[in-house]
């Protein structure tokens, strides 16, 4: 499993935050993958699906900041267009590979500990039917979005699909939180109209085991909630896209 294949060497402690990043966005990848009947490959320096990934997914993700792009790419199908990798150093060129640049972000970190304020009452989206409720909200009613978060998921243990419900029983935000290298990964975070994000980042901190470092990545707006959340900017990132 990757969730434990963390590197052993002795790390500054920023940096120590940045890899369980890394490592616990490829874990989350990774079951994204296998909840769509995928098996993806961890390698020393790149993790890799053969198939192409979920709407959204990489088809690759850098695992460490030497790693090349015969790293990333020899694992992945070239054959079709729409290939993917995650830079998650930014520091590949794959433009003479026939990729251009997607989008960049910020891979953000939190220490252990409990958070500095109390959050928000929150549910687990545990089964297939509020599974789907979440899924609808989560992708603004997108069928092919929705469509990502399948039943299979709910049986990974390292997955909650948290949300954060209104009075009316309407669901004002949610978020993924993932276990894996050493840290609880937040992603797929959104508010829904009229809702301030800061109450989701709060109910994500709430969930969170806080003897576990909370990390992530963000960008723009989103980015400024964050570290408006109590989150550090660790690095940049980028994603790559087959041109």
């Amino acid at each position: 499993m990757i969730n434990e294949e963390l590197p052993t060497r002795a790390l500054p402690a920023g940096d120590a935050l940045l890899t369980a990043a890394v490592w616990n966005n490829a874990a989350w990848c990774a079951s994204m993958c296998r909840a769509h009947g995928l098996a993806p490959t961890t390698g020393p320096r790149a993790w890799t699906s053969p198939r192409r990934t979920p709407l959204y997914y990489p088809d690759a993700v850098s695992l460490t900041a030497d790693a090349t792009a015969a790293d990333v790419l020899a694992g992945i199908d070239l054959s079709a267009p729409g290939a993917s990798v995650k830079d998650s150093y930014a520091r590949l060129d794959l433009a003479p590979e026939g990729f251009r640049p997607l989008f960049d972000a910020t891979w953000i970190g939190r220490p252990a500990g409990p958070p500095a304020v109390p959050g928000p009452s929150w549910t687990r989206a545990g089964t297939p039917g509020a599974l789907a409720v979440w899924a609808h909200a989560w992708s603004g009613g997108d069928a092919d979005g929705a469509a990502l978060f399948r039943p299979a998921l709910l049986d990974d243990p390292d997955v909650t699909v948290l949300t954060v419900p209104g009075p009316d029983g309407r669901i004002l935000g949610g978020a993924v939180l993932s276990t894996g290298a050493g840290a609880t990964g937040v992603s797929n975070l959104f508010a829904a109209d009229g809702t301030d994000p800061a109450l989701v980042w709060a109910a994500a901190l709430a969930a969170a085991d806080p003897a576990l470092p909370v990390v992530g990545y963000e960008s723009g707006d989103d980015l400024a909630a964050a570290l408006a959340a109590g989150f550090t900017g660790l690095g940049p990132l980028r994603v790559w896209l087959a041109a």
